[in-house]
C-alpha cells in the first residue's frame, strides 16, 4: 500500500459521498480544504495526519486522515479511516423542542395553535 491517496478515492472510501464521481466533483468545485488550503484538482493526495474540511449537505464537516484504507469497505471499517473533529453546531439558544425543515409532530402543531391563540 502506497503513502498516499486520491482525495477524492479517499473520501469514497471514507463513505462521505455516495460515489466517486460525487466526491470528485465536489473537490473539482474547490469545496474541499486540505490542512487549511483550498484544493481543486482530484489528483491531489492525502496522507495520514492531513486534516479535510468540507460541506456535506447542510453540515460542515472537519476530519483528519488516521489511514488510508484500500477499499470501500463498510460503515464501521470507513469510520475507522477518520477522527471526526467536526465542531457541534451552537445556536445560542435554548432548545426550543421543535425540529427544523421536518413537518411538525402532532405535539408540535398544539403548541403553535396554543401560541397563536395568546397572541391573537
Amino acid at each position: 500500500m502506497s503513502d498516499s491517496l486520491r482525495i477524492d478515492k479517499w473520501l469514497w472510501h471514507a463513505r462521505f459521498f455516495k460515489t466517486r464521481t460525487l466526491a470528485a466533483k465536489v473537490v473539482a468545485a474547490g469545496h474541499v480544504r486540505l490542512n487549511s488550503g483550498r484544493v481543486n484538482k482530484t489528483s491531489t493526495t492525502v496522507k495520514p495526519g492531513d486534516g479535510l474540511s468540507f460541506m456535506q449537505g447542510e453540515r460542515l464537516r472537519v476530519v483528519r486522515v488516521e489511514v488510508l484504507g484500500a477499499r470501500r469497505g463498510p460503515a464501521a471499517e470507513a469510520q475507522a479511516l477518520y477522527a471526526d473533529l467536526t465542531p457541534e453546531a451552537e445556536t445560542g439558544k435554548a432548545d426550543t423542542g421543535t425540529r427544523v425543515g421536518i413537518r411538525p409532530t402532532k405535539k408540535d402543531r398544539r403548541t403553535l395553535d396554543a401560541f397563536r391563540h395568546t397572541v391573537s
